[in-house]
């Protein structure tokens, strides 16, 4: 049997606001308005041959609320490290924080639906 790796996935939601400081940020954004976000965390790996899971996804799931949980309903400019939160950098900002705590973690996808929009980031 071919050498395989799994991958789970597990979604998270929350609601903040953000606008955008810099010179060229169209006008529109440049005040406070705000989303509903959703994401997903992806873990790569072996299955604990023991249990048959990468990760207990209850576990997972626990460990993203703590994370996620001082950007829900808040204005995430205020939240150190997101002075600029486009996509890009609440992906990144979500992945730095989760990185230590979750072996295996490969990518952080955040979208905002209403809009159809999505950043990933992934480690390289």
């Amino acid at each position: 049997m071919a050498n395989l790796t799994f991958e789970i996935e597990k979604d998270f939601q929350f609601e903040a606001a953000h606008y955008f400081g810099h010179a060229d940020a169209n006008d529109l954004f440049k005040k406070v308005h705000g989303h509903s976000f959703a994401g997903t965390v992806r873990i790569e790996g072996d299955a604990q041959e023991e249990k048959g899971w990468i990760r207990d996804l209850w576990k997972i799931e626990q460990i993203i609320k703590e994370v996620v949980a001082p950007l829900d309903h808040s204005l995430l400019n205020e939240v150190e490290g997101l002075d600029q939160p486009a996509l890009e950098q609440i992906a990144k900002w979500i992945f730095e924080q989760l990185e230590s705590k979750l072996p295996g973690l490969s990518c952080v996808e955040v979208r905002r639906p209403s809009c159809g929009e999505r950043a990933r980031v992934r480690r390289s």
